[in-house]
């Protein structure tokens, strides 16, 4: 490793090699964004985040083969009026299908016959109170968004036209007649308007917020930019190659995905940038050439630099072994991005600091005290020397050396209590539970919610394979006390042995009472087959629809956290002891990160929950922040425990982590700010998974970076002593000193 390092920092750093290396960098950039697409158009839209093999998604596609009615995607309109739909409305309804039978819209398939109907019977079909009526426009299954989007514009001119009223721009609290668009056409549109400028809104947000905090920290307007630019090289090279494994079919990307990245690639890449600079910073205060200094630097960050990448790469990796689909597309362009970007921070910056050498540092210029001397002489006056370390960073480091039990008994206990919080989290798996609650589809959903049965908005669907057998189907949900009523059996259209039958709840589709009835629905309809002589029913029996949707989507991502969080823990953990030698300092390194974890969910909880009135968190938000956080805050430890480790070869262990405290405590201080405001961006999305997602993962990143690394992990390696190194070559090494 350190004969790498020095080949490699002479490499990147040369007078010559720079230019080549920068030159390099421009010309992949180039070509590849040419002949490449970018990955925003290659974003998928599809809904469908279970497995293929997945009991709902299987009922679904049996539905289309067998008991499809071919009448195409449906749209929604939910006319509400809350003191009750009148006659006029009703007639403006009947109309409105007139028009669209005379002048059909763009990909309209399929319109039932209301504008033939009296009023009347369309007030059968309204809510029991009268104030809601759901009624469908069906689209040609191969429609695009844009042109279902231009079928809405024209189905809205038209009420505005037969109205006189924007119905669907309403406010709800408003008085009189509102019409909203929901259904599958609905829910896609708007999901698809909410992401139309997010990537260009998060990604400015982003820069405008390192560029911020990069002056106020540094406050040199050059070393701001610098990071900036790093980055950049990293964003070019990875959205063209993420853009040609999505077009090929490689991995699947989409909206969030993309989103996400864009935060993970600036804050983790400003933070390797930090530490590479931050070093610089130090050596140039020793060294007169800029080249040997940033020889020196890159030496001695490059390898933790490398390994905290390595480490985030294989941590984010590990979600590819989900079956949830919103994991698992995260794994290889998250791992891709963090690996690109350790590239860059050991290639491109080091020739981009090269460049500018101390002029980075403008108008806080480090120089060596022979240089400062001489620019006294020069200007005939005292000149300010920068202090190597701060009064704070000095306390700090003697507080953990002194008082380790005192710290640590108070942290574990502060983190437990927070951590208990945990199992009183609420959570949900709903999609439109994610979208905000202004969006036009929820609204129109929510509408039929309130307003009709509660399982008419989402009946299940129960489809079994007869083989040819006389099965009582609807007879046998007759003693469930959820199921309010059973349609008549349907017979497949392709298979005479197939039988489908819609089981409406009484109860809340949507809520977790309702999603518990599932697996009694399955027995029941197995029971029902093995009544009528059928043999290995487990096969030929599927339930679909929203709810059994929901209890499969938390029971596969269950399954994904079950497997993935202790692989991730056993990858870390083994990287960390190739890297440390030390099996002692692995497993406490570890427990920190596991308990900061389970303290910043327990906290996000609390904020969310009790500030901000949110009731329930999305489901995939444990995972998704577990990965993310036990990767990067171990990064924060490897610079850290391998700035101590360098000091122990040196001098005594207490002074090894009084020190290192103090000469990583502004840089990691710097880059966890960074780092979570990064996060916290994420908060300007319309989505509330990423949201309740940004929060929790900002506030662990703090917990991280201003109690964890300066206070928890020096204090416990105080209390080990020289067997913090054990069983490594260091260990031994300070047995031989003791003794």
């Amino acid at each position: 490793m350190k004969k790498w390092l020095n080949f490699w920092s002479k490499g990147v750093t040369g007078k010559r090699t720079r230019w080549a290396v920068l030159g390099l960098w421009i010309a992949i950039i180039a070509l590849i964004s040419v002949i490449w697409p970018q990955v925003n158009s290659q974003t998928t839209d599809t809904n469908q985040l279970l497995p293929d093999d997945a009991m709902s998604v299987e009922a679904s596609q049996i539905m289309d083969e067998q008991f499809s009615n071919d009448a195409g995607k449906p749209l929604l309109l939910v006319w509400y009026r809350e003191s009750g739909l009148t006659t006029e409305d009703f007639e403006a309804v009947q109309s409105l299908y007139k028009k669209l039978k005379e002048s059909p819209i763009t990909e309209q398939k399929f319109i039932p016959p209301f504008g033939e109907a009296p009023p009347q019977a369309l007030e059968g079909s309204a809510s029991e109170d009268q104030a809601a009526l759901s009624t469908p426009v069906f689209f040609d299954e191969g429609a695009n968004e844009e042109e279902l989007q231009k079928g809405l514009d024209t189905i809205e001119q038209y009420i505005t036209d037969i109205t006189g009223e924007q119905l669907t721009e309403k406010d709800l609290g408003a008085s009189g007649l509102h019409v909203r668009f929901s259904g599958p056409v609905g829910i896609q549109l708007d999901a698809g308007a909410l992401f139309g400028n997010a990537d260009i809104t998060l990604l400015i947000a982003t820069v405008i917020l390192v560029l911020v905090l990069l002056i106020v920290l540094y406050r040199s307007p050059i070393l701001a930019v610098v990071p900036l630019v790093a980055v950049g090289f990293a964003y070019g090279v990875i959205n063209p190659l993420l853009g040609f494994m999505a077009k090929w079919g490689w991995i699947v990307v989409d909206a969030q995905t993309t989103s996400i990245m864009t935060v993970l690639l600036f804050g983790a890449g400003t933070d390797y940038c930090l530490f590479l600079i931050s070093r610089y910073r130090d050596e140039l205060r020793h060294v007169e050439d800029k080249y040997t200094a940033l020889e020196r630097a890159l030496k001695h960050s490059g390898g933790a630099i490398m390994m905290s990448s390595l480490t985030t790469m294989l941590g984010l990796l590990t979600l590819g072994l989900a079956l949830y689909a919103s994991y698992n597309r995260f794994a290889v362009p998250f791992s891709l991005a963090i690996f690109i970007m350790g590239i860059t921070a050991v290639t491109a910056l080091p020739a981009i600091l090269s460049l500018l050498g101390r002029i980075a540092f403008i108008p806080f210029i480090p120089r060596t005290e022979k240089m400062i001397q001489a620019l006294e002489k020069k200007k005939r006056k005292k000149l300010r020397r920068p202090k190597e370390r701060t009064r704070f960073s000095s306390w700090l480091g003697k507080l953990v050396t002194e008082k380790p039990w005192r710290i640590i008994i108070s942290l574990v206990l502060i983190f437990g209590a927070f951590a208990a919080v945990i199992p009183k989290m609420q959570f949900t798996y709903g999609l439109l539970d994610s979208f905000p609650e202004n969006m036009p589809s929820r609204e129109g959903f929510e509408i039929i919610q309130e307003h009709y049965p509660p399982g008419e908005a989402a009946p299940v669907n129960v489809i079994v394979n007869t083989k040819g057998k006389d099965v009582p189907l609807a007879e046998a949900f007759s003693d469930m006390n959820h199921i309010e009523k059973v349609s008549d059996p349907h017979i497949g259209s392709e298979n005479s042995d197939y039988m489908q039958v819609e089981a409406t709840l009484n109860i809340d589709p949507y809520s977790d009472k309702a999603i518990k009835q599932i697996p009694e629905i399955v027995m029941t309809t197995e029971n029902a087959l093995k009544a009528a002589g059928i043999n290995q029913v487990e096969d030929v029996v599927w339930v679909g629809g929203e709810t059994a949707t929901l209890y499969e989507t938390e029971e596969i991502t269950s399954r994904d956290q079950d497997i993935i969080i202790p692989i991730v823990l056993l990858i870390i953990g083994a990287l960390l002891f190739v890297y440390l030698r030390s099996l002692v300092a692995t497993l406490y390194l570890l427990a920190t990160v596991v308990l900061s974890y389970g303290s910043a969910l327990g906290i996000g909880w609390l904020v969310l929950h009790y500030i901000f009135g949110v009731s329930a968190i999305q489901g995939l938000i444990p995972l998704y922040s577990f990965v993310f956080l036990v990767a990067l805050g171990v990064d924060y430890n490897i610079f850290l425990v391998s700035n101590i480790w360098n000091k122990a070869k040196r001098f005594p262990i207490t002074q090894a982590i009084d020190e290192g405290v103090g000469e990583t405590g502004s840089v990691i201080s710097s880059a966890g700010l960074i780092l979570a405001g990064t996060f916290s961006v994420l908060a300007v999305l319309p989505l509330q998974v990423l949201v309740h997602f940004g929060t929790i993962t900002a506030i662990g990143i703090l917990i991280d970076t201003f109690i964890v690394r300066p206070l928890l992990v020096p204090s416990i390696t105080t209390v080990f002593g020289r067997y913090a190194f054990w069983p490594g070559k260091l260990w031994r090494q300070t047995s031989r000193n003791k003794d």
